[in-house]
């Protein structure tokens, strides 16, 4: 068993980092190399990325690697000339490789690719100087006037209103201008080794063939989540920065990243009104009409909130868009949202899942008209998960689950009908068929028993060769 799972990893990493054509025939500059743009040679001094990073910085998506393959495919910057390659080690200068102006960034067509060396901060100012949250709140907002004013004991189960929730509201503005970084169209985002995004938001909005590969992301935190009294029986804490957030945009691959909360996790946050106060939102959402994303290879960790697809039960836009294939990613300690799909044909294969903790609530949330396909996923169960906690009804009707298999605490791994044990212990059941069967796949869909040997070892940043 040892040998085929290694044969497995190593095929699989052969297949994952091999060159595309596009890579094969980068433009060159001096020497026969890539020109990097930026004022100085690499952050911090020392030497640019080496040739097999470069020539990774130009590879494509390979030919039918999921739902991003489909149409014209997902090439990112891969045609950039050597003026639009970039080394950045600040959020300005990542501004600046982007097209300059944060502002209008996201409607930058220029096929541009972008390393990211060393750790990058959101709320880096201009000058290099760290703000904090009081840098950015309005003159009328602080966290005890916020409390003071919507206790429900004092305001009720009403949505919080008024000069200190405008004040709020202008605070997120200053916010979101700071640590959200805009994406626009025809851009590969790629770390090198040790490359960190921290404390800000990558928004593709609008922005088509985006690759965004080799990162860890780190706490995208919100200064100032808003109070929500009529969310859920008790009310709850929300917050509004994703760290990788895709809207309105096609052929997005989202490969080899990891996602956490580092040294601030949200099962550290202070209670408020009876309710955590929840300083994260998503880990990579796809919403607002978007389509035609591949994400594979990411390993997400320790987190609560990871990915939705789809934000909104209304049937209108978002009908026969967010196509989404997840493959070969690590589910580590996260807690829901593992998706959960509206609308959307969803393809999630040979994905593990290593689920315990307090809190958990599930893994594939089945929305509105959502159509999920799960095939050969491998499900490690700590002490209080079973199988049937694996699915959430959140109104939809269909998933199709074959080939998973699920370890449960103190015992061997097996194979498990999803649907059935989900309906042996709730109503109303959901139907096996999801009606579809997915067919951009590239390579051979992996035995779930293979899956944890293959994916632990491979998923995540700092696995490619940079």
């Amino acid at each position: 068993m040892r040998r085929i799972a290694a044969g497995a990893a190593l095929i699989t990493l052969t297949l994952t980092v091999a060159p595309t054509p596009a890579a094969a025939h980068p433009p060159t500059g001096n020497g026969g190399g890539v020109t990097l743009s930026t004022t100085r040679t690499a952050p911090g001094g020392g030497t640019g990325p080496s040739p097999l990073a470069r020539q990774l910085g130009r590879q494509t998506l390979p030919t039918g690697d999921g739902w991003a393959a489909a149409g014209p495919g997902t090439t990112g910057g891969a045609t950039a000339t050597a003026d639009q390659v970039h080394l950045v080690g600040s959020r300005t200068e990542l501004v600046t490789a982007l097209g300059g102006d944060n502002a209008s960034n996201a409607s930058n067509t220029t096929p541009k690719i972008v390393y990211v060396k060393g750790t990058i901060d959101g709320f880096e100012d201009t000058d290099g100087r760290l703000l904090d949250c009081t840098d950015l709140a309005d003159p009328g907002y602080s966290l005890t006037a916020y409390l003071a004013a919507y206790d429900p004991v004092v305001w009720g189960r009403v949505t919080p209103s008024g000069p200190v929730e405008q004040a709020r509201v202008r605070s997120v503005t200053n916010q979101t201008r700071q640590t959200q970084i805009n994406v626009g169209p025809n851009t590969t985002i790629i770390g090198l080794r040790g490359a960190r995004l921290t404390g800000l938001t990558l928004m593709i909005d609008r922005a088509p063939n985006v690759i965004v590969r080799n990162i860890t992301f780190d706490d995208a935190r919100d200064c100032f989540p808003a109070w929500s009294p009529t969310d859920g029986d008790t009310g709850n804490w929300n917050s509004q920065y994703d760290q990788v957030s895709v809207r309105r945009s096609e052929n997005v691959w989202i490969d080899h990243n990891t996602f956490t909360d580092g040294d601030n996790p949200d099962s550290a946050q202070p209670i408020h009104f009876g309710r955590p106060y929840q300083a994260h939102d998503g880990s990579l959402d796809i919403t607002h009409t978007a389509s035609l994303v591949t994400a594979s290879w990411n390993r997400f960790v320790g987190r609560d909130k990871l990915m939705l697809i789809g934000s909104s039960n209304t049937v209108g836009p978002d009908v026969g868009r967010l196509d989404v294939t997840l493959h070969h990613n690590l589910f580590d300690r996260v807690l829901q949202r593992l998706p959960r799909v509206r609308f959307g044909q969803v393809d999630v294969y040979n994905n593990a899942y290593r689920l315990d903790g307090e809190g958990f609530e599930y893994a594939i949330g089945v929305g509105v008209q959502s159509a999920v396909y799960a095939e050969n996923n491998h499900f490690t169960l700590g002490a209080g998960v079973a199988a049937a906690d694996l699915l959430f009804d959140w109104g939809g009707t269909a998933i199709t689950t074959r080939g998973n298999w699920v370890r449960q605490a103190g015992g061997l791994p097996r194979p498990v009908d999803l649907v059935a044990a989900y309906n042996a212990t709730h109503e109303p059941q959901l139907s096996p068929d999801a009606g579809w069967t997915p067919t951009l796949r590239r390579g051979p869909v992996l035995p779930a028993p293979l899956v944890p040997l293959v994916v632990g070892p491979l998923a995540g940043a700092d696995r490619l060769p940079l």
